[in-house]
């Protein structure tokens, strides 16, 4: 096995788009040299002044992967901040200069068909650590780490695990939302089946809308609906094989009042095909516009119950609900995990291969203490 390549200090951050915050201004604090890669060398020094970044981070043309991959040096860290199907090219040109990768994405098929090439050649290679992706994960683990010491490991019990996240408008609008990430993505998002465990019974909502229902937070009523895969976060999560799960959901959240304003969106996505589908983001994207005086706000819910039917279950939940200012909530909640975990590649905690976030509870909980430490506002609420 190749031992680790040690971190040289340099980190490239490519792209520049609406989750792009006070994590890249951290780095630029703590890492001996950051570049900012964007479409021309002018875009790049604009995003820097915007932040506040002018003469911290050196701007950079990303022409092309080649451009990238004549600057990458042996050790140097990549944060992808590009759109998900672009991941995989990057990846591939960091394996072969020795330098490591992250990003805040799900892992892809093609991301993971480069995994054990960057293992073996010492490259660490961070994925999932984002917001949800990525605190969701920490939640999860350090709630199951904390179960597991009250309940046992070996103790047969019963759960129920729903991890729930949005980023939603402040100030609520009659369309119940704001873009915070591509429209058509919103879109094919919802086109997309979700399959979890509802009461012991796996369930696959074809439209995952039609499952919506309403979740009450801290007196708050949202509506939440599956979204993905939940079934393999069984695994993911490491939860004793001693405990039978009942309940295992991961969705999305939406302001109470969302699915009756989307209802003619709906319609379309019933019947649309992909060509129209682009279209009705074209037009979602021109008549419901973020402007400069639009606050976003972002809610992630991760809630444990486990039941060993002796008593009262024990019960705990995360919530973090956060309100933009200068700097919006999303960019604020993707990037400042993102960049943790960079700090962590940095100074060599993060072994060679493939992570997903933190995913033991005790690192999970080493990173939730840093990012309480560095004002990332959340609770945690214990029952039994």
């Amino acid at each position: 096995m190749t031992d680790r390549v040690p971190a040289s200090g340099t980190v490239h951050w490519v792209g520049a788009g609406l989750s792009t915050g006070s994590g890249l201004a951290g780095l630029c604090r703590t890492a001996g040299r950051v570049l900012l890669w964007h479409r021309t060398e002018d875009r790049a020094a604009e995003a820097l002044a915007g932040l506040g970044l002018t003469g911290r981070a050196e701007p950079r043309a990303l022409t092309a992967p080649a451009a990238l991959a004549a600057a990458l040096e042996p050790g140097d860290v990549v944060v992808s901040m590009l759109p998900a199907p672009e991941h995989a090219g990057l990846l591939a040109v960091c394996v072969r200069a020795g330098a490591h990768f992250a990003c805040s994405s799900y892992v892809s098929p093609e991301l993971l068909a480069h995994a054990e090439k960057a293992r073996a050649a010492g490259v660490v290679v961070l994925t999932e650590a984002g917001l949800d992706p990525g605190i969701d994960h920490l939640f999860a683990h350090s709630l199951i780490g904390r179960a597991r010491a009250r309940v046992g490991e070996h103790t047969p019990a019963s759960y129920r695990l729903t991890s729930y996240c949005g980023g939603v408008p402040a100030v609520p609008n009659d369309f119940r939302y704001r873009f915070s990430w591509a429209p058509l993505g919103v879109l094919n998002a919802l086109r997309s089946p979700a399959r979890y465990l509802e009461d012991g019974v796996e369930t696959t909502a074809g439209r995952p809308w039609e499952a919506t229902r309403p979740l009450v937070l801290d007196g708050e009523t949202f509506e939440a609906y599956p979204n993905r895969d939940s079934i393999p976060f069984v695994a993911q999560y490491g939860l004793p094989a001693a405990w039978t799960p009942r309940t295992l959901v991961r969705g999305t959240l939406r302001l109470d009042g969302w699915l009756k304003a989307w209802e003619p969106v709906f319609e379309e996505l019933r019947t649309g095909d992909d060509e129209r589908i682009a279209a009705l983001a074209r037009q979602l994207a021109a008549a419901h516009p973020t402007t400069d005086a639009d606050r976003d706000r972002v809610v992630l819910s991760v809630s444990l119950e486990v039941d060993t039917g002796e008593g009262r279950p024990w019960t705990g939940a995360y919530l973090l609900d956060l309100t933009g200012d200068e700097e919006s909530a999303m960019a604020r909640c993707v990037s400042r995990p993102l960049a943790l975990g960079v700090r962590h590649i940095l100074d060599g905690s993060l072994r060679a291969g493939l992570h997903r976030a933190a995913q033991t509870p005790q690192r999970a909980d080493r990173w939730l203490a840093e990012l309480a430490g560095e004002g990332l506002e959340f609770t945690l609420t214990l029952g039994q």
